[in-house]
């Protein structure tokens, strides 16, 4: 593997300050898990700018955390925010009762458990990946997992590098009912929501389904949002007819992907932060290939994710997901 970070997004600064109500930026809060002493020892694996709020958040709840990346930046931001840093996996891994991991791709995933993770942890250890993975692999990895004694959790997030930095992530997990009870107390250290979705790989179906209906939505709200300002009608007009009645989605009303109009979003940023293109179109692949795999009819999701591999190409993979609406400029 390169000597970078795994993580693929880009981090940029916070929206400018307006008078418009915030909705896509979640507020901080503690991470602590409610009425519970928490003194775990647990390795922390990818540290990108995902993976290092939530490193930090597990320090700020009282967890020992053992933390690896193989950027030596990240690694230092870890232990500014109180985590342990190691030189590799396996070695953070040694001494620890849980592995959380968020890592790039489903190959990294497979590589970091069965070379660093599976067989060096010690035995009773909870492995949580909360990558963005294929279904496939997060079943063959917990399949292997639990095959050497170990439980397992696919437990991918929704929420964005903010909802990372403040404990908002929301997670959907997918693992037995006793490996998700184990490793539910540390999630809710990272997160505001921590859902059950099912059994292995139930947690990565669902993200990657949330995430095509969202792309699904966007484009549609963009698409309405620029013919609307085409035929004369004032774009807040339009949102606030729009969002209080049947047009009503969550693309509009709490991502509102026009700047200057409805609620303040990372399109008031000249669309940084936020969710990044590249990552959405990462999940829209992984969406085509399980509908493939599923004999899945996914036409809307087809075309979806048509559109965000053009415009991904064109330069703009780093900009936030919502910045679509410049194609219908």
């Amino acid at each position: 593997m390169r000597g970078l970070s795994w993580n693929v997004a880009s981090s940029r600064s916070s929206p400018r300050a307006r008078t418009r109500r915030k909705a896509w930026k979640p507020s901080s809060r503690s991470a602590k898990a409610s009425g519970r002493d928490v003194d775990m020892k647990i390795a922390f694996i990818g540290l990108g700018n995902m993976g290092g709020g939530m490193a930090a958040n597990l320090a700020k709840a009282g967890h020992e955390v053992r933390a690896f990346d193989l950027s030596e930046e990240a690694l230092a931001r870890a232990k500014d925010a109180g985590c342990a840093t190691f030189g590799s996996a396996r070695a953070a891994a040694e001494d620890c009762e849980a592995v959380v991991s968020m890592l790039p791709n489903g190959a990294i995933v497979r590589d970091v458990y069965t070379s660093d993770i599976i067989g060096q942890a010690p035995q009773g250890t909870v492995f949580l990946d909360c990558s963005t993975i294929d279904v496939a692999t997060a079943k063959d990895v917990i399949a292997l997992a639990e095959n050497a004694g170990y439980d397992m959790v696919d437990a991918p997030v929704s929420g964005g590098i903010a909802a990372a930095n403040g404990g908002t992530l929301t997670f959907m997990v997918g693992g037995t009912e006793e490996a998700f009870e184990r490793a539910k107390p540390i999630l809710e250290a990272m997160g505001k929501a921590v859902i059950h979705a099912g059994e292995a790989g139930a947690g990565q179906t669902a993200k990657i389904c949330n995430n095509m209906l969202l792309a699904i939505t966007m484009i549609g709200t963009a698409e309405a949002m620029k013919m609307a300002e085409r035929l004369g009608l004032d774009p807040q007009k339009f949102y606030e007819i729009s969002s209080q009645s049947s047009g009503y989605n969550w693309s509009l009303n709490a991502y509102t992907p026009l700047p200057g109009v409805g609620v303040e979003s990372p399109a008031d940023n000249d669309y940084q932060g936020g969710f990044a293109t590249a990552l959405m179109l990462k999940d829209l692949r992984l969406a085509m290939e399980a509908a493939e795999t599923s004999d899945s009819a996914v036409p809307l999701g087809s075309r979806a994710a048509s559109l965000y591999e053009d415009f991904a190409g064109a330069g703009n993979g780093g900009l936030d997901f919502s910045a679509i609406i410049k194609t219908y400029s």
